[in-house]
């Protein structure tokens, strides 16, 4: 039986891949056909298949078939809040990346202004 941290790696495998988060994102609050996929996607009919094979696999979504339609929808609920969750915590990084290089910029140009005061300041001694 595989272990709980390999049945984990494996589905967060999927969430690696910028077009499968950009169509569960998509579909979080909403069913959507494929049709309607593909146009907000710019996917392939072939590419989008295979993405939504992927999530289908490991449960992420579900589809049902209306006619030559298919129609998508997360599997559970608890997907978005981990999405949401991780969006959040990079947010955060950003935020504090930022705060940081802001710091970085303002203690340079502090040194920068304290320099050109000590030499003017020494070229007046002369």
């Amino acid at each position: 039986m595989k272990s709980i941290f390999k049945l984990q790696a494996d589905i967060c495998k999927i969430f690696a891949n910028e077009k499968r988060l950009e169509i569960i994102n998509l579909i979080k609050d909403k069913e959507m056909s494929n049709r309607d996929i593909m146009h907000e996607t710019g996917l392939s009919k072939v590419s989008m298949t295979q993405h939504m094979n992927v999530l289908k696999s490991k449960g992420v979504i579900e589809s049902r078939r209306e006619g030559q339609q298919l129609f998508y929808s997360i599997a559970n609920p608890k997907i978005i809040q981990a999405c949401t969750l991780m969006r959040e915590v990079l947010v955060e990084q950003h935020v504090e990346r930022e705060r940081v290089v802001s710091r970085l910029v303002k203690a340079s140009n502090d040194m920068q202004g304290n320099k050109s005061i000590k030499r003017k300041t020494t070229g007046n001694k002369k």
